[in-house]
């Protein structure tokens, strides 16, 4: 079966996502959309992700649940994580490593957890699109301890990127795969990134408004929408792999 895929999406919880982006919003756009799973990947948080994978299940749709983290290097990467126990893992990691710069809302916007009926449970009250104190190597090797993947984001975009903070790809860099965003104009180039560096290429909406979900997508050839087979199609394991 091939299932259609977004899994670059912010919720209220990141600052620079729109208060549109609440649970329901999300969820209704992608079932509208025609998307069978989707990623919440807020910026250094996994607090909103839960909920929505909850409200998910009962409508048919799965969630990849992660988040995008800001390394030391200021290169922005998803990380996604098998279950609940290890996100709440994860949570603590970032939680340990985030510096603590208060939030400033007129100038970055709020940072919202909300509940199903969007009432807001917490305001989160540290910068979350700061970078943590964690290079990009030791953040791979920790989502990796805990089972999960780990995609450095939107790789050749001019800023938050490994091309822009790095100048290059790293050899030797420990990555299930490399995502594209709708902001990549040559994807020629990018997926010759790719190859050259023997890592499979999805694409995802890094999406902020509801408008942009399913924007850009990947589509993927697998028996079900389970986080295991995900990870066997980036492998291309059984015949598995990356249709678009």
């Amino acid at each position: 079966m091939v299932f259609r895929a977004d899994l670059h999406i912010h919720t209220v919880l990141s600052p620079c996502g729109d208060l549109s982006m609440s649970p329901e919003a999300i969820i209704e756009t992608a079932l509208a959309r025609n998307l069978q799973i989707i990623g919440i990947t807020d910026h250094n948080s996994t607090l909103q992700a839960p909920l929505i994978a909850q409200i998910a299940a009962e409508k048919g749709l799965a969630v990849y649940c992660g988040a995008e983290i800001t390394t030391r290097e200021e290169t922005h990467c998803l990380s996604y994580m098998p279950d609940i126990d290890s996100l709440g893992r994860l949570q603590d990691y970032i939680e340990s490593h985030l510096l603590r710069i208060p939030n400033n809302i007129d100038k970055f916007g709020y940072q919202l957890v909300v509940d199903r009926d969007e009432n807001i449970v917490l305001e989160y009250p540290w910068l979350l699109i700061s970078a943590i104190d964690q290079g990009i190597d030791q953040v791979a090797a920790f989502v990796h301890s805990l089972g999960g993947l780990f995609i450095p984001a939107h790789v050749t975009r001019p800023m938050y990127s490994l091309v822009s903070q790095l100048g290059f790809i790293p050899p030797d860099l420990n990555a299930d795969a490399l995502e594209l965003s709708k902001h990549t104009s040559n994807i020629a180039f990018a997926n010759g990134l790719g190859r050259k560096n023997k890592l499979p290429v999805i694409r995802s909406s890094d999406a902020h408004f509801v408008v942009d979900i399913g924007q850009n997508f990947s589509e993927f050839e697998m028996e079900s929408p389970s986080f295991d087979e995900f990870k066997m199609v980036l492998k291309a394991i059984g015949g598995r792999r990356i249709v678009s």
